[in-house]
């Protein structure tokens, strides 16, 4: 899972949507507001079974796990004449892989894919519109995604793809480490934070009281700058990341690296995990799948780590919402065969397995009734704390074609306020000026 970050929704432009089969139809609301008088009819579309042997090309990063494998075979055996082949990318290439792949006119017919990137690729008329599917299964039901992750999957008030898994960001400590420092319990308030952080941290001895990444800066800043009250844009679109607020956020969060590792500032939060495993730091901003990294990659530290809430800031708790996210490329020539795929993993069984179903399963279900399954904690306890965290949890989805290397200019300024070659609030400044300029340059 990448860094996909609930409450904002995004401004779309028209899509062409896939053509439609056969006459009963849902009604669909137009827009956000509620209002039945702008309700669209979508047709509904019933997949067929191919009747000859088909193969679906599924890209994802997660295609070597055992239980996609697995999925995979008992899949083939009720459509037989559907294979599924697997194309697997890293992570951190998933979505540059398939943006040329669709310039070259030869993307996958099905991808798991970071739920920020869905509706980049469904503006571009790249995915499948999924309503017509969604309106003809009797497994997918569009009311029981939470609204954050529906909203990342939806562009002009149509799905493009189905929300798979998701978390949340906590805080993960040390309790050995807490235990040893004399801190009672994990901190509430940023106060707390860089208290404890202090009190971890001894330099001579190369242990800290939390780390930071510079590659990965405006991501977890975000929730910082969440919970001082700011934002990223106004509601005009206007550049919103230099507010009083946001400077606040950015002074506390760069302020952290004095209890930080220098040497971990250049790495990112998948490699820096061996710092927290090793004890070298005390604290840990990550999602719910560093917990399971944790118990299956470092056992020998069972026992010694526990996971909390953020601390809340000036205006209470807020936290990022990441999630994956199944979609069908629109040049696939085999929708229906790829629809039958995603709505089989979709089934409640298999998203249930695939999220908290397993000891190694440590992500959490983008539907509200799964999360309110009473076995959601049954075999890791914290996955609960992640699920609660939802209440305060923020999406920026923002449309604006610009926003990616804005958001890039944002990330390198915060780099160099951490690596100590500007201030936080030069930082700031620095990327707003820049933002105008793409702003103004796309006329936003």
């Amino acid at each position: 899972m990448r860094h996909p970050a609930f409450g904002l929704r995004r401004t779309v432009l028209p899509l062409v949507a896939i053509a439609l089969v056969t006459t009963a139809c849902f009604q669909q609301a137009a827009d956000g507001d509620g209002d039945d008088s702008a309700a669209q009819e979508v047709e509904r579309r019933v997949a067929k079974e191919p009747t000859e042997p088909v193969t679906i090309s599924f890209a994802s990063w997660v295609g070597e796990s055992p239980q996609m494998k697995k999925f995979a075979e008992d899949f083939q055996k009720e459509h037989p004449n559907i294979t599924i082949e697997f194309q697997n990318v890293p992570a951190e290439r998933a979505t540059d892989k398939l943006t040329t792949q669709v310039a070259g006119g030869n993307p996958p017919d099905v991808a798991y894919m970071d739920s920020s990137a869905v509706e980049d690729f469904a503006s571009r008329e790249a995915l499948v519109n999924l309503d017509p599917y969604i309106a003809g299964s009797d497994v997918v039901e569009p009311d029981e995604y939470v609204e954050g992750f529906a909203s990342s999957a939806t562009f002009e008030d149509s799905m493009y793809g189905l929300p798979f898994d998701g978390e949340t960001t906590g805080l993960f400590y040390r309790t050995d480490m807490f235990e040893a420092a004399g801190i009672d319990g994990p901190p509430e308030t940023w106060e707390e934070l860089e208290a404890a952080a202090a009190a971890l941290t001894d330099e001579a001895n190369k242990t800290y009281g939390f780390i930071l990444f510079a590659p990965e800066a405006y991501y977890y800043w975000y929730p910082f700058l969440w919970q001082a009250g700011g934002d990223l844009l106004s509601d005009d679109g206007e550049i919103a990341f230099d507010s009083p607020e946001a400077k606040e956020a950015a002074e506390f969060y760069v302020g952290l690296r004095d209890y930080a590792p220098t040497d971990y500032l250049n790495s990112n939060s998948w490699d820096g995990r061996v710092a927290f495993a090793t004890g070298k730091v005390g604290m840990y901003m990550a999602g719910s799948w560093f917990g399971g990294e944790m118990r299956l990659s470092f056992p020998e530290i069972n026992g010694k780590w526990d996971v909390a809430p953020l601390p809340e800031g000036p205006e209470g708790c807020a936290t990022t919402m990441a999630g994956d996210t199944l979609a069908i490329f629109s040049q696939s020539e085999n929708p229906d065969a790829a629809w039958l795929w995603i709505e089989y993993l979709s089934q409640e069984e298999q998203m249930k397995k695939w999220t908290f179903g397993t000891k190694t399963s440590t992500v959490l279900p983008p539907r509200q009734d799964l999360l309110d399954d009473p076995e959601l904690g049954k075999f890791n306890p914290w996955l609960q704390g992640f699920a609660d965290n939802m209440d305060c949890a923020v999406t920026n989805n923002i449309t604006n074609p610009k926003w990616p290397q804005i958001e890039q200019k944002l990330n390198e300024s915060l780099g160099e306020a951490l690596y100590g070659d500007m201030s936080a609030t030069e930082a700031l400044d620095q990327a707003a000026e820049e933002g105008e300029e793409l702003l103004q340059s796309s006329g936003g």
